[in-house]
């Protein structure tokens, strides 16, 4: 079984509170989500695996069981260009669990009138697929978000 981390802190918000319906409708995948910590952080890697999808506002990471789980910072924010977000690693690099990956500022998004809500989601899995998944409460970045089996 995968466990899957929290890339950030924050409060666990769970899916179906995400304003935005493609995710809160479990379109991607099942997983839940955080409302991050309003200042600059790191959003680190869920998962020990590789790089395969990089972007200032998301990532993909693959275990070495080939599950992939997509971090998405803040809703609507690829609508930012880029903009205060800096990427720490490249696609295609190997990560381990709670390396950083992406540095952005959640309150800086939330000033750009977007949604810093940041969905973590087992793609391609089933919600039967998850254990244990976390959607209340206060979480710092490597805690448990849920098992993947």
């Amino acid at each position: 079984m995968t466990s899957v981390s929290s890339p950030l802190a924050g409060r666990a918000i769970g899916l179906s509170a995400v304003p935005d319906p493609v995710f809160s409708g479990a379109m991607v995948g099942p997983g839940t989500a955080i409302d991050p910590v309003r200042e600059a952080s790191d959003a680190v890697s869920p998962v020990d695996g590789i790089i395969v999808s990089l972007h200032p506002h998301a990532f993909v990471v693959v275990d070495d069981q080939g599950h992939g789980v997509l971090t998405h910072l803040g809703i609507d924010t690829v609508q930012l260009n880029g903009e205060g977000f800096e990427l720490l690693v490249n696609k295609g690099d190997t990560v381990r669990r709670g390396q950083s990956v992406v540095r952005w500022d959640p309150a800086a998004v939330e000033a750009a009138g977007k949604s810093p809500v940041c969905p973590v989601v087992a793609l391609e899995a089933t919600a039967e697929s998850l254990s244990e998944l976390v959607e209340d409460g206060d979480v710092k970045a490597g805690d448990a978000l849920f098992g993947w089996k």
